[in-house]
C-alpha cells in the first residue's frame, strides 16, 4: 500500500466512522438526549468526529507496523448523557446497537449499488473497500469490551449492579484491546465475522 492508497482508505475509514458516530447521536437524540446535538456532533461532517488518537496515531501506526496491509481507527466518541434518556437502561442497547447497525445497513445499501449499477473499475474497487470498512468497523464495536458499543449494549442488557461493576473496566479498556490484538484473539472473532458478512453480501476480493 503506498501513500495514495493510505489516503484512500483514510478517506473510506473517516465516511464509515462518521455515519457510525452520526447514528449514535441521532439515536439518544430521538431518546430524548440533546447532548450530541448540542455539542455540534449531530452530522455528516467528518472533521466534527476526528481524535487525534483514534482517528490519526492509530491508523498511521497500523499502517508503519503492518507494511500497509490493515488500517483501522476510531472516533471520538459521541458524547452521551445516560440520564437524560428516556429508559436509559433500555436506551443505552438501542443507542449502543445503532453504530453497528448503521455501518452494516450502510455496507448492504452499496453492495446492492455495486451489484445493480455497471459501475468504472474504480468506483467498484472504492464501494468494494467502503463495504469492507464498514463491516469490520461495525464486527468490531459489537465486541463487548469498555468502550466499544457492545459493551453498551450488554451493560443495558446486565443487572444494574453487575454493569456497574462491568463499566469500571473502561479506564482499561484500549489497553485490554489492544493485547488481545497482539495476542491474536481477535484474529478468531472479527474476521470470521467479516468473511460470513462479506459472503452474505455477495462481496468478495
Amino acid at each position: 500500500m503506498n501513500i495514495a492508497s493510505l489516503l484512500v482508505s483514510f478517506a473510506l475509514l473517516m465516511i464509515a466512522m462518521s455515519v457510525h458516530e452520526f447514528s449514535h447521536g441521532w439515536v439518544a437524540y430521538k431518546l430524548g438526549d440533546t447532548t450530541a446535538k448540542d455539542a455540534g456532533r449531530l452530522t455528516l461532517n467528518p472533521l466534527a468526529h476526528i481524535d487525534l488518537i483514534g482517528t490519526i496515531i492509530l491508523p498511521l501506526f497500523l499502517f508503519i507496523t503492518t507494511r500497509g496491509q490493515f488500517v483501522f481507527g476510531a472516533a471520538k466518541p459521541v458524547p452521551i448523557n445516560y440520564w437524560a434518556l428516556r429508559n436509559p437502561k433500555k436506551d443505552i442497547i438501542w443507542i449502543g446497537l445503532s453504530g453497528p447497525l448503521s455501518n452494516f445497513i450502510f455496507a448492504f445499501l452499496l453492495s446492492i449499488l455495486l451489484r445493480l449499477i455497471p459501475l468504472p473499475s474504480v468506483i467498484g474497487f472504492i464501494f468494494k473497500n467502503l463495504i469492507f470498512i464498514n463491516v469490520i468497523l461495525g464486527v468490531f464495536n459489537l465486541i463487548p469490551i469498555p468502550p466499544l458499543d457492545g459493551s453498551r449494549i450488554l451493560m443495558g442488557i446486565l443487572p444494574a449492579n453487575l454493569a456497574s461493576r462491568y463499566s469500571a473496566f473502561e479506564p482499561y479498556g484500549f489497553i485490554i484491546i489492544l493485547l488481545l490484538v497482539g495476542l491474536g484473539i481477535f484474529d478468531l472473532i472479527v474476521w470470521p465475522m467479516v468473511r460470513i458478512i462479506l459472503g452474505l453480501l455477495m462481496v468478495h476480493f
